[in-house]
């Protein structure tokens, strides 16, 4: 068996909950936290500790702003969270492959 697949695996991404908000947001231009947060049925802190850690790596751009007097937040893949999700993605790809049956 080959470790290089699971070597470039990405500690940040790998983890369920930031995988799944890098997957939503590579799937849309942005997305609100409240978006994320209703589709992903987390907590607000959980989400807000699960973006801070994305945004720590560099990977998601959060856009603070106020619409109709409230206000609204919404989150982003930069194009370095892009590359590391794609790169995520592929080395889950290769250990899939490596570990098929035949």
């Amino acid at each position: 068996m080959n470790p290089e697949p699971y070597i470039n695996l990405d500690r940040v991404i790998h983890e369920k909950g930031r995988l799944f908000i890098m997957s939503l947001l590579a799937a849309a231009p942005e997305l609100s936290f409240t978006e994320l947060r209703d589709t992903l049925a987390m907590t607000d802190g959980n989400l807000t500790t699960h973006i801070r850690t994305l945004q720590e790596a560099g990977y998601v751009a959060v856009t603070k702003s106020y619409q109709n007097n409230r206000s609204h937040t919404s989150c982003a893949l930069t194009p370095a969270g892009r590359k590391a999700f794609a790169d995520h993605i592929n080395a889950l790809e290769a250990i899939v492959r490596q570990n098929k049956p035949q």
